[in-house]
């Protein structure tokens, strides 16, 4: 009987699991910080995601030149800035929207601001004379040939 009563205080113990009680709390907290602060719960207060403000970049070589592509929908040309340094290219720009609808039994505004900025490291040397930018339908395009130095410095290696 003695060994029944050992079997079961060894099946009983989990070992040392001293911080699951401050998991399973912050856990507890997480959850309802989460689901008290949705845009549900208060429909007034609206959540922004870094995500939302923060734009698609891609960075890529064609030809000679490096090329950025963001994509800015909603932002218009006069609110984006594009700074370009020795080894890094910026872009930053301030989204603003206001909508308003007026109807006869219903009245509805929105606003809704956010600022972001991008800083990209230029995997080679440019040449910032000959950079050129273009923006159209959401989409900035940057493009910014290597120097002749950059390109001298690329050597093909064979694989065998």
């Amino acid at each position: 009987m003695a060994k029944e009563e050992a079997k079961k205080e060894v099946a009983k113990s989990e070992g040392a699991r001293p911080l699951v009680p401050f998991l399973d709390a912050e856990r507890w907290f997480d959850d309802f910080f989460r689901r008290a602060f949705t845009p549900i719960s208060f429909p007034r207060l609206r959540v922004t995601a870094t995500e939302d403000i923060m734009p698609d970049v891609d960075m890529f070589e064609d030809g000679g030149d490096i090329v950025v592509k963001a994509e800015l929908p909603g932002i218009k040309k006069e609110d984006l800035e594009v700074t370009l340094t020795d080894d890094a290219i910026t872009i930053s720009g301030e989204k603003k929207k206001e909508e308003e609808i007026k109807k006869k039994d219903y009245y509805k505004w929105e606003r809704s601001y956010g600022s972001f900025y991008r800083t990209l490291s230029l995997p080679a040397e440019v040449q910032a004379d000959k950079v050129k930018s273009t923006f159209k339908d959401g989409v900035l395009e940057i493009r910014m040939p290597k120097s002749e130095k950059a390109k001298s410095k690329e050597v093909k290696v064979k694989v065998e």
